[in-house]
């Protein structure tokens, strides 16, 4: 199969554009799943975490609340209480909906029925000056779902420490990863562009010898390339250059020495003039080659 030097150039270029694909598309593989990892802690647990800590500010307002109408002498305000009561159901119900730790629904299932318990005796309450008895117990039950919401908080923290160690053991695998197989491509985009560049250099360098051997009136240099490219045409039509040359020369030279009268024949010095003229003409033409491949090396 004969393959062109701009079909063997194409070759190349596409081989260097599927390294340069692979490369990308195993970094975007890697990338995708460390985003997810890290994706991951922020909906699941550190959702958690910011849920767990407004239900505790919620209780902290109530029990403020509580305290102060004890200390004032003054009935307990309902709207506020209100208010937190139903942040902190809203906080739950969210957190309900966000389960991603083993043992987490079991939590939530006794913070929620912990919590019925609290709202429904504080909304009894909520318009009168409740009583020490009444006081002692809604600490309790305070203390209690405090503790509660404390334990899914350091659940969550505690998941959160484990997924940011498995990213970054994961971010380091695929860094190690990427080091490799960029390490490999390289080694076999520089194998294969050294190749590439050897093959052009060594063609053209014995082509340019060939032609200052012309130029040197060496008649005899031939050009032999390997395959079944262009070069192999221009050493083909390089040697037959060669030849003709060569032949010609050897002919008006043995012309010359055989023919004592051609000293005295003006029309065969002026035949002769002429071929020594074209031959100086084709030496010249080679010559302004040969410069013109020195100046682009």
């Amino acid at each position: 199969m004969k393959l062109s030097i701009r079909t063997k150039f194409a070759f190349g270029m596409v081989f260097i554009s599927i390294i340069i694909l692979i490369l990308l598309g195993f970094s975007a593989f890697y990338l995708n799943k460390l985003s997810n990892k890290t994706g991951a802690i922020l909906k699941e647990n550190f959702v958690s975490v910011v849920y767990a800590r407004e239900m505790s500010e919620g209780l902290m307002n109530i029990n403020q609340e509580i305290t102060t109408g004890v200390l004032s002498n003054r009935n307990l305000d309902s709207h506020l209480i209100q208010r937190e009561l139903e942040a902190f159901d809203k906080s739950l119900q969210l957190e309900k909906g966000n389960i991603t730790e083993s043992g987490e629904d079991q939590l939530v299932a006794v913070i929620e029925s912990a919590f019925k318990e609290y709202r429904d005796s504080i909304t009894n309450f909520s318009g009168s000056v409740p009583s020490a008895n009444q006081i002692l117990f809604f600490q309790n039950k305070l203390k209690f779902l405090s503790q509660q919401i404390v334990l899914l908080s350091q659940m969550n923290g505690k998941a959160i420490e484990l997924k940011t160690d498995e990213a970054k053991l994961s971010s380091k695998k695929a860094v190690t990863g990427m080091t490799i197989l960029g390490s490999f491509c390289f080694l076999i985009a520089l194998s294969f562009t050294y190749s590439f560049a050897s093959y052009f250099n060594e063609r053209f360098f014995q082509l340019y010898n060939g032609i200052k051997e012309i130029v040197s009136s060496n008649y005899g240099q031939r050009l032999y390339f390997d395959g079944r490219d262009e070069f192999n045409e221009i050493s083909v039509v390089f040697n037959q250059m060669a030849e003709k040359l060569s032949a010609n020369h050897q002919e008006k030279f043995v012309t010359f020495l055989d023919d004592p009268e051609m000293e005295d024949s003006s029309s065969d010095l002026d035949e002769l003039k002429d071929v020594l003229t074209r031959i100086k003409s084709l030496e010249k033409q080679a010559e302004e080659v040969i410069s013109r491949i020195e100046t682009k090396q």
